[in-house]
């Protein structure tokens, strides 16, 4: 729905979620594509079930917190990543801090684009059967992505973002998490149930939920408190905006315990369609993007009826692409309207197509014509954007907010509205343990942590 938002303080009905659509809508941004590749990744890189416990204790710990600190920040200052934090330090300063979520959301929203297409392209070759007429699943993967196919899927999918922000949030946004919530977790228990039934799936089941804490390592910690960030959406702004769209009625904290519980039951059970499947066909299950696009490519054709769950397993993705892809466009698209008074169908077509036109070239990026192309530590096109963008953007983003609502908006204590004994382990937690622990990861991405022997 077009509409007006010179001022951000006054957002019309349209522009509010409903109770349970901003539960689910935020669940959607967390249930993202990264979690399904990046998850398994990681958690069988540093340890299994061990990991996966370090990755809950944290999430809890550090994520849930910050998650509740950037949801008062937006319904407090009732405006983007940038207005919220002028409006409630008085300071343009702070608010140039807040734009780095903008910043950040913008540039992951050019390179995600370009995965959630090659998940549509997956999906669509599954359904055909034309995924399974090769045997060399690297090659198909590189062939397809060295051509000019991701661009026209990038397409696709930068379309769709388009059809459903412009639409506004609840007419849009929320009725879209509405409908395919509930629809990816339909999908999630057949594949689990599928995955379990396979032979040998429980030695897969026995790695993610058997701990082996021997594994464990200072760098592991890092790891799982710098996904514990990604996986709720933290650092770039997204749940700030959308806190701008909550009523004043609706418990933040509330909110809060379903969209870390929402998280971890996703996680959980993308662990055990994941790992079964990978032990059951012998694939090493720390392959990262290899995983979803070569490597299990091999052990749906090798299933009965592989072509249908194959298929079912890219929609899956598909979904999680486009219900978080759709929150990370909302942030730069809400900026523009109250910075510029654009109404949200000329929002959102002008920020789609910036991001579509510089996404260009992360998705040739991949084997295609810009290759060759390096930028950050010898790194593609795409991997340095996403580097920049999760690496550093994403963990300033969350160390900003600890800072600002920790130390300088005193009104935070209100606007969270939880009981006294919550509320002083909340201020704690953001003042003086959820700082250290990302300027931490900060140091760790920079190298800065291998002077003391941590890391590899």
């Amino acid at each position: 729905m077009a509409q007006t938002n010179s001022d951000p303080n006054k957002r019309s009905t349209s522009e509010q979620f409903s109770r349970s659509g901003f539960i689910l809508t935020a669940i959607g941004s967390a249930v993202g594509l990264g979690n399904m590749w990046k998850f398994p990744y990681i958690t069988g890189k540093y340890g299994g079930a061990a990991f996966f416990l370090l990755f809950t204790i944290c999430l809890l710990v550090v994520g849930l917190p910050v998650l509740l600190a950037e949801l008062s920040i937006g319904r407090g200052g009732r405006g983007n990543a940038y207005s919220s934090f002028v409006k409630l330090s008085g300071s343009k300063r702070w608010g140039a801090l807040g734009f780095l979520s903008v910043i950040a959301a913008f540039l992951i929203m050019t390179f995600y684009s370009v995965v959630a297409g090659w998940t549509l392209h997956y999906a669509a070759m599954s359904f055909s059967g034309s995924l399974f007429s090769s045997t060399d699943y690297t090659k198909q993967f590189l062939d397809f992505a060295g051509g000019f196919w991701p661009v026209f899927w990038q397409t696709v999918v930068v379309l769709l973002n388009i059809w459903i922000v412009a639409r506004g949030i609840s007419g849009g946004i929320e009725k879209f998490n509405k409908i395919l919530i509930p629809g990816l977790l339909i999908l999630l228990i057949i594949l689990m149930v599928r995955s379990l039934t396979l032979p040998g799936a429980m030695q897969g089941v026995e790695f993610f939920l058997k701990p082996d804490f021997s594994k464990l390592t200072a760098e592991s910690a890092l790891v799982a408190l710098g996904h514990a960030f990604f996986s709720l959406s933290l650092g770039m702004g997204i749940m700030i905006t959308y806190g701008s769209y909550i009523d004043k009625r609706q418990s933040l904290g509330t909110a809060t315990l379903a969209v870390g519980a929402g998280d971890l039951l996703y996680a959980l059970v993308a662990g055990l369609i994941i790992f079964p499947t990978s032990f059951s066909f012998g694939i090493e299950p720390s392959q990262g993007a290899g995983l979803v696009f070569m490597a299990l490519p091999a052990a749906f054709a090798a299933m009965p009826l592989g072509g249908f769950f194959g298929g079912l397993f890219f929609i899956l993705l598909a979904i999680a692409a486009l219900t978080s892809s759709v929150s990370i466009l909302e942030v730069p698209v809400a900026y523009a309207m109250d910075k510029w008074s654009w109404t949200r169908t000329k929002a959102t077509w002008i920020v789609a197509i910036a991001t579509f036109v510089l996404g260009v070239p992360s998705a040739l990026s991949v084997g295609g014509v810009l290759g060759d192309v390096t930028l950050i530590g010898g790194k593609n096109i795409m991997d340095s954007a996403d580097f920049l963008a999760s690496n550093i953007l994403l963990p300033l983003g969350g160390l900003i907010v600890t800072l600002f609502v920790g130390y300088r908006w005193s009104g935070a204590v209100e606007e969270a509205g939880m009981t006294p004994v919550w509320l002083r382990l909340w201020i704690i937690v953001l003042r003086y343990v959820a700082p250290v622990l990302v300027v931490a990861i900060l140091l760790y991405t920079a190298g800065a942590l291998k002077w003391i022997g941590i890391g590899e």
